[in-house]
């Protein structure tokens, strides 16, 4: 999946450039893909030209924008966002948003001189025009995009004076929803994976059963060699654990199995990512304590 982010002066003509890039994916993509345009003005989000007359109305208005925009991310989605989006701070955001669900990313300036986007305003009619206020405070306040920050990379510039948008761009935009770089989320906003309720529960009780069993293993034997474990209401096999050729004591596999449960407790409290899941069923603290208590006893 891709997302393509059009910005440029408002009444610039990006809604023009969108349907056409929209086509033109369309006949790349030969229903592989599903190319979706969402505008501000559609009749999902209906945003007035009027919400950029005062702040008031314009930030509910891109809210409105960036949450359509993360419903709409999906596999197999070429996505082109067509709006104003003429805050740096806001194409951050809706990069922010894409970089979680892992997508390609582009950005589309479409370059109008002001004097056009000014005559090109004056013949619209009703809700599609802005306010000749409106427009100049637009313009004013608008923030070009960089090539040099990662959030408008890879950059694609239009001139409005062209009739159409030029093959090779429209082939560099096909290159880079096809095989740009997938920026992976930052570490600190991975959704985190809390253990579930009774992961202590489970860690105090499968420690114990296995302490105790590799006790009453040794009375009279002087120490076995290999051991089968069972826990207390895992259905799946024994666990096997290998013992060192000597009695193992009480006072060692106490200070072991505490060793043991601090560090997990550790990952219990914080929390851990995709990467580094960990399985909190008896099986799973059991399997992890065996080889725990293998490595240490054979010191």
């Amino acid at each position: 999946m891709s997302l393509i982010t059009i910005t440029g002066y408002p009444a610039s003509g990006k809604s023009s450039r969108a349907r056409e890039l929209k086509a033109f994916l369309e006949t790349k993509a030969a229903g592989s893909k599903v190319v979706i345009l969402l505008s501000e003005t559609s009749h999902s989000l209906d945003i007035k030209r009027s919400a950029y007359d005062n702040s008031a109305a314009e930030k509910p208005a891109r809210g409105a924008l960036l949450t359509a925009i993360i419903r709409l991310l999906s596999p197999n989605t070429i996505l082109i966002v067509d709006a104003p989006n003429y805050i740096k701070g806001f194409r951050y955001q809706i990069y922010c948003a894409a970089r979680e669900v892992k997508v390609r990313l582009a950005t589309v300036y479409v370059l109008t001189p002001q004097e056009q986007c000014r005559a090109w305003n004056k013949l619209r009619e009703g809700d599609d025009r802005y306010s000749d206020d409106t427009l100049e405070n637009l313009c004013l306040r608008y923030e070009e995009p960089s090539s040099m920050v990662r959030w408008d990379s890879p950059l694609f510039t239009l001139l409005w004076s062209d009739e159409v948008i030029p093959q090779t761009t429209l082939n560099a935009i096909w290159d880079a929803t096809e095989k740009g770089k997938v920026t992976n989320p930052n570490s600190g906003t991975v959704a985190v994976m809390k253990a579930p309720t009774d992961a202590l529960a489970t860690l105090e009780k499968t420690t114990l059963s296995i302490m105790q069993q590799i006790m009453l293993s040794q009375d009279g034997f002087g120490g076995a060699v290999t051991l089968t474990l069972t826990l207390p209401a895992s259905t799946s096999s024994p666990l096997k654990m290998t013992l060192p050729p000597r009695n193992v004591t009480l006072p060692e596999l106490s200070r072991l199995k505490r060793q043991f449960v601090t560090a997990q407790k550790k990952a219990i409290t914080l929390g851990t990512v995709e990467r580094g899941s960990v399985d909190w069923s008896e099986e799973g603290v059991g399997k992890r304590f065996v080889v725990f208590l293998e490595e240490q006893l054979q010191r």
